[in-house]
């Protein structure tokens, strides 16, 4: 049984990230914060993400709560920037038109990650900060996660100069990223592009066709 730590936890993969945030470091300076009274865009990215979030913790299953967070993560997330990261030096080696394949089934993939996590995390909400900080050529939007006990965990939106977010932080350190490079590493050793694509579509479907839980 998970504790409530790990409960929070669960809402990002665990591990860091070794390569994506010096590099963050390294972008040109960031756009100054919007003046007061004019609304963050980057606030408003992360608070459309966990709007979405909060209504899938009220769906049964993990392909109905996959469904909810589909579309808001095409919107929020840059999801090409994400793979990228995920899978490392090696993207370069790939062919344009697997990187599309790969692309294409990261999406449906990612939602689908999320969805499960979500079955461990009933009656969790999120508090938003109003203002966002600068961090290089984007913004860092932190964001406070109670769940269904009161325990409540940091969890950092990293988000480019487009207001789309690349990566997730638990407490400044986990990465959302970094995690994915990980869990890339064995299908793309194994069999390079078409390992991985294969190992996105097959992770995607066993995913979603998980039961929903048992009335109690």
């Amino acid at each position: 049984m998970q504790t409530r730590r790990e409960t929070l936890r669960s809402l990002t993969i665990a591990t860091c990230l070794a390569a994506a945030w010096p590099a963050l470091a390294q972008t040109p300076a960031a756009p100054a914060a919007p003046a007061a009274g004019e609304g963050d865009p980057a606030v408003a990215t992360v608070r459309k993400m966990t709007d979405a979030l909060e209504a899938a913790l009220k769906a049964g299953d993990v392909r109905a709560r996959a469904e909810i967070l589909s579309g808001p993560m095409k919107e929020t997330f840059d999801l090409p920037a994400m793979l990228r990261l995920g899978v490392g030096t090696r993207w370069k080696d790939i062919p344009a038109a697997k990187q599309q394949e790969l692309t294409a089934a990261f999406g449906p993939y990612l939602s689908a990650t999320y969805a499960t996590r979500l079955g461990a995390a009933a009656g969790s909400s999120f508090a938003i900060d109003p203002k966002s900080e600068a961090r290089g050529a984007g913004r860092i939007v932190h964001v406070t996660v109670t769940d269904g006990s009161g325990d409540t965990s940091p969890v950092d939106y990293v988000l480019n100069a487009d207001n789309r977010i690349t990566d997730v932080f638990l407490q400044g350190t986990v990465s959302e990223a970094g995690t994915l490079r990980t869990g890339f590493s064995e299908p793309l050793q194994e069999g390079g592009a078409d390992g991985l694509l294969a190992h996105l579509k097959k992770s995607t479907e066993t995913m979603l066709a998980a039961p929903a839980p048992k009335a109690k």
